[in-house]
């Protein structure tokens, strides 16, 4: 080790006790045989916050030969930059050789591995000084060649090296800088954040689905709008979601404290847990609104079927970055629903339409929607009474467990079929569509016979 460039930290680290005993026999295996291995990158970082540790990672002078010899369970993960991953009973660790890369080609992967023998150069290699972190654990020492204690001590995520070149190597790293902003609530150096717009260019090669996932990263974080604003910041909310961007200084009305922009982002802030999907259509939930703004002889903003139109554009948003079809439908679902207007005098028929439009699965988390919506404009908290007299009255009808689709009639397509003898058809779903109409006005209805009966009117009057 290059002692004028390292410093070491005596301290002893917590490592969970139950992967204590793992991590300790993995290191042991490899000390043992005379190689060196250490806990290395985020795992080192939020054992020095205090953080919870989702996985551990290890760098070893090994190569990885070498370490799939001495383990029974190993998968060659990815073998070819070094980096193989031992099971121990439910749990995968990965262990990578100390390595130099080569030159970034593809603005994500070098072009060329080499395997090293020292822990300095495999730490250099890394993106953030507070990720270059290493962990001696038999001598209870962190070894920092990048200064990222320091760095961790002052909340700051700065690069490793020049951060134009670290940038420019690996596209997803600026997007990795934004979420770590927010997951740690530390700030990005001036440095490191001026580099990002000098480097968009490799920024906008990384595929939609990394890129994707960062965002999902970022919801998951308490306040995301802390990385949201340091992508606006540094140019790429304009690469992944422009869309957002047109809300930025476009006024609302009185009704709001800030504009469309901050309003989206506060919302977002607003929806409790760590919810991804909600979360983000929370930041999504007002996407229509510049398109649909107009301004009315009082100056005021109005922004009618902004939830139509958002939905259109919030589609075209989530199949550009290669969500799922299912996510895609979720979100979609709560923004087109998030402006219904509750009043008293809606029937009890009205409630269960409303209920089946939305989907009981779905309607805790409009309602959630609907309080961040709130909270995110900036001067009101809380549901509203009509609102929360909605939740009464939807409670209720779910206690009474009454028929809000046709599989929850009390006969099927095949009841149907018999009685009338008729073939598999349209005219069914017809018939089964009526009757669920009839029984959302009058669950006492949601009978056999009843139904039967119905049903019989209803076939004659489509067989005319």
């Amino acid at each position: 080790m290059n002692k004028e460039n390292i410093k070491i930290l005596d301290k002893k680290l917590t490592i969970p006790g139950s992967v204590e005993k793992e991590i300790t026999e993995i290191i042991n295996k490899l000390s043992d045989k005379g190689y060196e291995c250490y806990l290395v990158g985020g795992s080192v970082r939020d054992l020095v916050l205090g953080h919870e540790v989702l996985d551990f990672d290890f760098a070893t002078n090994a190569r990885p030969e070498h370490v799939m010899n001495l383990f029974r369970r190993v998968i060659p993960t990815g073998i070819k930059h070094g980096t193989v991953s031992v099971l121990m009973k439910d749990r995968q660790y990965e262990i990578t050789t100390y390595r130099a890369d080569g030159k970034y080609i593809d603005g994500r992967r070098p072009d060329t591995v080499s395997f090293s023998d020292t822990l300095e150069q495999d730490v250099k290699r890394r993106d953030f000084t507070i990720n270059g972190l290493a962990y001696d654990l038999a001598k209870e020492q962190i070894i920092d060649y990048v200064n990222g204690l320091e760095d961790i001590g002052k909340r700051l995520i700065r690069s490793i090296g020049d951060p134009i070149d670290r940038f420019s190597e690996d596209g997803l790293r600026p997007y990795r800088a934004c979420r770590f902003a927010a997951k740690l609530y530390f700030s990005i150096d001036t440095d490191t954040l001026s580099a990002i717009p000098k480097t968009l260019e490799t920024a906008k090669a990384v595929s939609a689905e990394r890129v994707r996932d960062e965002l999902l990263k970022i919801m998951d974080t308490e306040k995301p709008s802390i990385g949201l604003e340091y992508m606006r910041e540094s140019g790429l909310m304009a690469i992944v979601l422009p869309e957002l961007l047109e809300g930025f200084n476009l006024r609302q009305n009185k009704y709001h404290i800030y504009d469309i922009y901050y309003h989206s982002l506060y919302s977002c802030d607003a929806i409790p847990g760590a919810d991804r999907i909600i979360k983000f259509a929370a930041l999504l939930h007002d996407i229509g609104k510049p398109i649909t703004r107009k301004e009315g002889e009082d100056g005021e903003g109005t922004f009618y079927n902004h939830e139509v139109v958002g939905t259109k554009i919030t589609r075209r948003i989530m199949k550009r970055l290669k969500f799922s079809n299912e996510e895609i439908i979720k979100v979609t679902n709560l923004i087109i629903n998030h402006m219904f207007h509750y009043v008293d005098d809606w029937t009890d028929g009205a409630v269960r339409r409303f209920m089946r439009k939305v989907g009981l699965e779905n309607l805790d988390d409009l309602l959630m929607l609907r309080l961040a919506d709130r909270r995110g404009n900036g001067q009101r908290d809380g549901l509203p009474a009509p609102i929360m007299q909605l939740q009464r009255r939807i409670a209720k009808v779910i206690e009474e467990d009454s028929a809000l689709t046709v599989r929850d009639l009390d006969i099927d397509g095949h009841d149907i079929m018999t009685e009338f003898n008729v073939k598999p058809g349209p005219v069914i779903g017809k018939i089964l569509n009526e009757l669920l109409e009839m029984v959302l006005d009058d669950p006492e209805a949601n009978k056999c016979e009843i139904l039967l009966s119905k049903a019989e009117k209803i076939y004659n009057r489509l067989s005319e």
